[in-house]
């Protein structure tokens, strides 16, 4: 029994050895006083100052600390924060990241074969990029925005990536060393490592789908031919939160449009997003890149699909201040590594299956490809996209980018099995978006764009109270929105949660605007054994947008695990403007004139009329009426019952009538099933198995079983080796202990 112990305590120590942090051996630190001090305070304490994150925040790296250890630098880290100057400090982290292509690393047979040309073009691969000529709507409509002039020139993009080959023959006319770094090497040359199984080849791949040169007989031509194209080489070496952060603000008053194709761990299992540090460079990027119209942070989806992962998980894929892209194949399908999210904005094409082309660029060693894969290829083409329209109008903000993709993203010959129609009569899908990216399109549609109004920001908090959501079972949530600061149409919506759960991936959440636009924040994740759960994840949706706010808010937690989860707390958070993007539109129940103010006004007389308050729908009922999708009645339908605020909510699908939305609140079932009664509770059964619960075998045979499974834990117990849940702790966190010599009446 002691070795058996001993064992276990063994297993436990390497299990926390394998998921400890690695610690680096740099730092990030607010020093106050400039530069110069900075530098000063770094050498004296054996730090070398790497360069400037923000205005006073440095990188710092010391010598005398091991690259990676599981151990932090403690003793040289209260040196540096015991200095009056240092204002905060904090040894960085090694992050995983992932580069979004799915091929392994297999160098490609390389041929010098040159096609016809055609179409104008002389560059040899020109027949063959099926995605920017086969016309009939079947492409991403590039050549209208070329035959009107606009090729991105002026428009400046960088690729985060692994490096950039500058000196390739297709890019070296285009690439721009002010818009590239090497955050790996801290130098200014982002040239990438070679090796023998050409792992850094993924930044040059990506370059070259915006910017390589057109009609110089050489491999293939960029979406923007005209821009300027540079890279900026971290991630070919520990990427740490303070990496990040320097990347996505390099330069940011010279460069416009940031592309990133890769991500956290595309396994299903991870939850992770932008440090600190990465997230105010995005914040700092919106507000005051670009002159203050705000860097465009353009990002790979992901491409876990295979692991049926969501990027709703991903941080970056996730937020509001990235455009989010995700992948077509060929044919219109859904690609096989594409991972569903209501975060995803629009949609480019890629690779597919075996029999279906890919993305033809420019390669490492000066050469050409035509099989970059995966959300990788696809961020890069709308990052070629975005710098066309830019040269179309060049005072866009980060988020008129964002408004014209949804007004003019095209769902044509897009199959995917989720399409919908939101609130504003616009069709969205998990998979594809607002549909493919419209070159041409966005180009005419930017020369005569008027800049949209500015964002509010309205934070509604619902009273939860720690509700459970039992195993197999889905538990609905409801927020009554009647007034939202100055937020009269929807861009982006959040909802930030916290829940527990034994397993995080048996957790499906559903949000219901109250226009009825029903959107996934989250899907069941197979891979996903976490006891973490959610806290504060702020899951976004695009789906709603240009929808009101005003009304009842649904959340639908289903927790289709054998274990049960709890729903700790639920903010909901809306992004939009006061008025329309378009100032001409006339509202359908409230004209411009009348001042268009977050608060809607109730009307005078509330005992003239059923209705309250109301806008397009009602909002609040008079006494004695309940409200049901906007309108006010006196008693509710069957499938709903009347709830604390007056509202008709949905029964359990199982009821036919209830008295609340759960599958043990049922009073009346449907006609295949009878209504059974069980300590206080009641529950619809089908016919079908009902006399099978009736049957007094059943019950024979569940208390014999009893009785073996009570033995059998007696003896287990009498062993002494015994795992038991500590007290005091939340459950859902799987925080165990060995109770080595247990007592059978503990156990």
């Amino acid at each position: 029994m002691a070795a058996c112990t001993v064992s276990f305590l063994l297993w436990i120590v390497a299990l926390q050895w394998i998921s400890a942090q690695d610690y680096s051996s740099q730092w990030a630190a607010h020093i106050e006083g400039g530069l110069e001090l900075a530098k000063r305070i770094s050498e004296k304490h054996g730090f070398v100052l790497l360069g400037e994150i923000f205005p006073d925040y440095y990188h710092l790296e010391h010598n005398h600390v091991s690259k990676r250890s599981v151990n932090p630098g403690l003793e040289h880290h209260k040196k540096l924060t015991s200095e009056q100057n240092v204002k905060w400090a904090k040894q960085q982290t090694i992050l995983s990241r992932s580069k979004r292509d799915y091929l392994t690393y297999v160098r490609d047979s390389r041929s010098s074969k040159r096609f016809a040309i055609k179409g104008g073009l002389n560059d040899p691969k020109w027949p063959k990029m099926w995605y920017l000529n086969r016309g009939k709507d079947m492409d991403m409509n590039v050549q209208g925005a070329w035959e009107e002039g606009i090729t991105g020139k002026g428009s400046v993009v960088t690729i985060l990536d692994d490096g950039l080959e500058k000196d390739h023959p297709d890019l070296i006319k285009n690439y721009d060393p002010s818009a590239s770094y090497d955050m790996n090497n801290r130098d200014e040359d982002p040239m990438p490592r070679y090796d023998q199984m050409d792992t850094n080849r993924h930044g040059t791949r990506c370059a070259g789908e915006v910017a390589a040169t057109a009609n110089n007989s050489l491999c293939s031509v960029g979406v923007a031919f005209g821009a300027s194209i540079g890279g900026v080489r971290m991630l070919d070496g520990d990427v740490t939160d303070a990496v990040e952060a320097r990347s996505l603000s390099l330069n940011p008053q010279h460069i416009h449009i940031y592309s990133a194709s890769w991500g956290p761990d595309d396994d299903g299992k991870t939850v992770d997003g932008p440090g600190e540090l990465a997230t105010r460079a995005f914040l700092e990027g919106i507000s005051k890149g670009r002159g203050g119209k705000g860097s465009i942070f353009i990002w790979a989806s992901g491409n876990g699909g295979r692991e049926h992962d969501n990027c709703n998980c991903d941080g970056y894929t996730n937020a509001i201040w990235t455009l989010s892209i995700s992948s077509a194949t060929q044919n219109g399908h859904v690609p096989w590594y594409s991972e569903a999210c209501s975060s995803t904005l629009a949609t480019t094409y890629s690779s597919g299956s075996n029999y279906e082309s890919q993305i033809i660029t420019t390669d490492l060693h000066h050469e050409c490809t035509s099989n970059h894969t995966g959300t990788s290829a696809s961020a890069p083409l709308a990052a070629g996209i975005v710098a066309l329209t830019l040269e179309a109008n060049n005072k866009l903000t980060w988020r008129d980018m964002q408004h014209i993709v949804v007004l003019t993203a095209r769902p044509t010959h897009l199959l995917a099995s989720d399409w919908i129609i939101n609130g504003v009569g616009r069709k969205v899908s998990h998979s594809f978006g607002y549909g493919l990216m419209d070159a041409t399109t966005m180009v005419r549609l930017a020369r005569k764009w008027k800049t949209v109004p500015a964002q509010h920001i309205c934070n509604v908090t619902a009273q939860v109270f720690e509700k459970p959501v039992p195993a197999r079972s889905t538990v609905t949530i409801q927020l009554l929105v009647k007034e939202c600061n100055s937020v009269n149409f929807l861009e982006h919506v959040q909802a930030k949660i916290s829940l527990t759960a034994s397993r995080r991936g048996d957790i499906k959440i559903d949000l219901t605007s109250p226009s009825g636009t029903r959107s996934t924040l989250l899907a069941p994740r197979t891979h996903d054994n976490s006891h973490a759960g959610f806290h504060v994840w702020p899951f976004m949706t695009v789906h709603m947008w240009g929808e009101r706010p005003f009304g009842t808010w649904q959340l639908t937690i289903h927790n289709e695990g054998k274990l049960l989860a709890t729903m700790i707390d639920w903010e909901m958070v809306f992004y939009g403007t006061i008025l329309p993007p378009e100032q001409t539109h006339v509202l359908p129940t409230i004209s411009i004139s009348q001042n268009l103010t977050s608060e809607v006004e109730p009307e005078q007389n509330f005992n003239s009329g059923e209705c309250r308050v109301t806008t397009a729908k009602c909002l609040e009922c008079a006494f004695g009426y309940n409200m049901y999708n906007g309108e006010c009645i006196v008693d509710c339908p069957v499938k709903t019952f009347e709830d604390n605020n007056g509202v008709c909510s949905d029964c359990h699908y199982t009821c036919f009538t209830c008295n609340g939305p759960n599958d043990y609140q049922c009073t009346k079932c449907w006609g295949d099933a009878d209504l059974t009664h069980a300590l206080g509770q009641t529950y619809c059964y089908s016919k079908n198995i009902k006399h099978l619960l009736d049957d007094k075998t059943w019950h024979i045979i569940a208390t014999v079983l009893l009785i073996i499974n009570i033995f059998v834990l007696l003896i287990f117990c009498k062993g002494g080796f015994w795992t038991k849940y500590k007290p005091g702790l939340e459950p859902g966190y799987g925080d165990y202990r060995l109770a080595n010599q247990i007592e059978g009446d503990d156990c």
